[in-house]
């Protein structure tokens, strides 16, 4: 039996990638940023390092609007984990965006993901194709 691989726009993704090794979160083709309720990285798949060019050992552990991302932190992403947070809802939301820092510009796809009682939350980036 052979296991599909997750999409991007998978439904039900935030449940499958808790139930993901780090070798096959690695072997995704877009990035997985996973965090805890304090915002601290926890997750920080292959794809994400590549691209991003930052490595886990930079990341892991650090808090993700602040420390890792702050072009994310705004309305558009962070406050809509924290909205989900306080309303107790599921957040699952796809959005254009477009990374600004330590690159130029970069269009992606974000996919946002938080499940109330979840350990971790999730920023998923799409990079387009060019």
């Amino acid at each position: 039996m052979t296991v599909t691989p997750l999409a991007f726009d998978a439904p039900d993704l935030a449940a499958r990638l808790d139930q993901c090794t780090p070798e096959q979160l690695d072997a995704l083709d877009f990035g997985v940023i996973g965090f805890g309720a304090d915002t601290n990285v926890t997750l920080y798949n292959a794809f994400e390092s590549q691209a991003a060019g930052l490595s886990p050992q930079r990341v892991l552990g650090q808090p993700l609007f602040t420390n890792v991302a702050p072009c994310m932190n705004n309305f558009m992403v962070a406050q809509r984990f924290e909205d989900a947070q306080e309303d107790n809802s599921v957040l699952d939301a796809t959005i254009d965006y477009v990374l600004t820092l330590r690159m130029r510009p970069v269009k992606v796809a974000l996919r946002l993901l938080s499940n109330p009682g979840g350990s971790r939350r999730y920023v998923l980036v799409q990079r387009q194709p060019r």
